[in-house]
């Protein structure tokens, strides 16, 4: 059966994508580095759509926490239309995602930006002679995430660890730098050790509903996994954080739920406890983290290196549900590959 072929291999290619890359962001490592010892910039802004979007929730936090710069995350299209929230008088400096670079808002929030603010701008995306590759002051293409299937899966995780590589680079963290070049080997072993459970939950028909639960940077995570099932298999699904599912969406829970938690380290108690209620509600939960949780990276990186670790599970389960419910995961109802707005 060849439905959904381009999208597992893209999951399962994952790890070669993210070394592939690590070698490109490399070679572009001291253009990063003059980029970001400019000392006029003094907000940050990420911004994408769909995916991208959610990307830039998770790099946002990430990027303000390792530097200490004020960063925040709009959709493009919201800088496109309503600029006034973050106009800063030619300081700021704009981070584009888009794994097209042909996505018509997020060519004009790229335009917008740097005609009405003055400000720098860094584009990412994942193939040459786009219009967005042309826009920026420094132009960051990754090849290996290039994809066949409409819903982002390698694309994603490749774009994710570009935009934690330039916050260590923005940090001056040479450490957590040289720490990447582990994470394509935890990668090999990790997707082919969660495989089987995914295919095992996806293939439950007891589940009507599913929640993704993260915090911090794993929030945009999981809006990100909420999105992929959300597409592929068309199933009710949404993303909270840890605790505010407790305040009112808790009560969409029973026992036709599947409830997954992106656990930290730091909070993991109480995001635990979080899942440990779902469960006496009648949920089934299942937790994913570096050690003592259902899925585990036993990855031994420094946690905020961890992110792209969180991914492929949710990206499977997504996959194998969309199998279940005889749907072609690489096509998704409504979808298309690029955003063109003809305006």
């Amino acid at each position: 059966m060849d439905a959904g072929k381009h999208t597992y291999q893209e999951i399962l290619s994952q790890p070669k994508a993210w070394a592939d890359a690590l070698k490109t962001l490399d070679g572009y490592r001291p253009q990063i580095r003059s980029i970001f010892q400019d000392q006029s910039v003094d907000e940050v802004i990420f911004t994408g759509c769909g995916s991208t979007y959610y990307l830039s929730l998770s790099a946002a936090e990430l990027f303000q926490r390792f530097t200490g710069t004020t960063t925040r995350a709009f959709p493009a299209s919201e800088i496109w239309l309503n600029p006034t929230a973050f106009k800063r008088n030619g300081k700021g400096l704009l981070i584009t995602v888009s794994r097209s670079g042909e996505t018509s808002e997020t060519i004009r929030a790229c335009d917008k930006f740097k005609t009405e603010n003055g400000g720098k701008c860094i584009t990412l995306s994942c193939y040459p002679g786009m219009p967005l590759t042309e826009m920026g002051d420094l132009n960051l293409i990754l090849p290996s995430g290039q994809e066949k299937s409409i819903a982002q899966t390698r694309a994603f995780s490749t774009l994710h660890l570009a935009c934690t590589y330039l916050a260590c680079v923005a940090a001056n963290r040479d450490d957590l730098v040289s720490s990447f070049q582990k994470l394509p080997e935890i990668g090999m072993k990790l997707i082919p050790s969660c495989e089987n459970l995914a295919r095992k939950l996806g293939r439950d028909d007891r589940f009507d509903r599913f929640y993704f639960l993260g915090s911090a940077s794993r929030y945009g995570l999981a809006c990100e996994l909420n999105l992929k099932m959300k597409e592929m298999s068309l199933s009710f699904s949404e993303a909270f954080h840890f605790l505010e599912f407790r305040h009112g969406p808790k009560s969409m829970v029973t026992e036709n739920t599947l409830v997954i938690g992106l656990l930290s380290e730091g909070q993991s108690e109480n995001e635990g406890a979080v899942l440990q209620e779902m469960k006496t509600r009648g949920a089934t939960v299942l937790s994913i983290g570096e050690t003592g949780t259902n899925i585990e990276f036993n990855s031994k990186l420094p946690e905020d290196l961890r992110n792209i670790l969180y991914l492929p599970f949710g990206q499977m389960l997504a996959y194998e549900r969309a199998i279940f419910k005889k749907l072609n995961p690489d096509k998704p109802n409504n979808l298309d590959a690029v955003v063109r707005l003809e305006i």
